[in-house]
């Protein structure tokens, strides 16, 4: 199970870095059509694509590191059980509302079916699948969350999220 997750984490971070990286590459040819005769009207589209598949492809590896916002003055002085069963019902809650986004993003991306892109050569459906992609690995580090909470992996005497990838 380590090896194939090491895979999706590594998967998941190249996908992150690659849309990004595309995004800045696409924005810096917009720009530079600015001042040149000509205009790619495809950039704002793609660049909105990339930005999407960026947030799909990381925001699950910053559940999974522990990055996202956390106000936890209170909690840091609650003894670790507590803590941990706290953590338990977080990563619960978020297991309930993204298998609500799975069902609802393969609503979204079978709606994208009959639809193409304005300025792309794909269907609006490739698009779409992002919400459901996110919410499919949301669900997957959510779980592996709760395991390491259970079996007792979780050190809150480190910060968290430096042991995680």
């Amino acid at each position: 199970m380590t090896n194939f997750r090491k895979l999706i984490d590594a998967t998941l971070a190249f996908l992150t870095v690659l849309s990004f990286a595309g995004v800045i590459i696409i924005v810096t040819i917009q720009i530079i059509s600015r001042f040149a005769p000509f205009s790619f009207i495809w950039t704002e589209e793609l660049t909105r694509y990339l930005f999407l598949y960026g947030i799909a492809f990381g925001a699950p590896l910053a559940l999974m590191r522990n990055e996202f916002i956390n106000v936890d003055m209170i909690l840091n002085r609650m003894p670790d059980n507590f803590r941990r069963y706290y953590e338990i019902v977080i990563y619960l809650a978020i297991i309930l509302l993204s298998l609500v986004m799975v069902v609802q993003g393969y609503s979204f991306t079978l709606l994208g079916d009959n639809q193409r892109s304005a300025t792309m050569p794909f269907q609006m459906s490739v698009v779409h699948a992002s919400l459901l992609i996110m919410s499919v690995f949301l669900v997957f580090y959510a779980v592996l969350k709760i395991i390491d909470l259970i079996k007792n992996k979780q050190d809150y005497s480190q910060n968290f999220g430096e042991d995680d990838f």
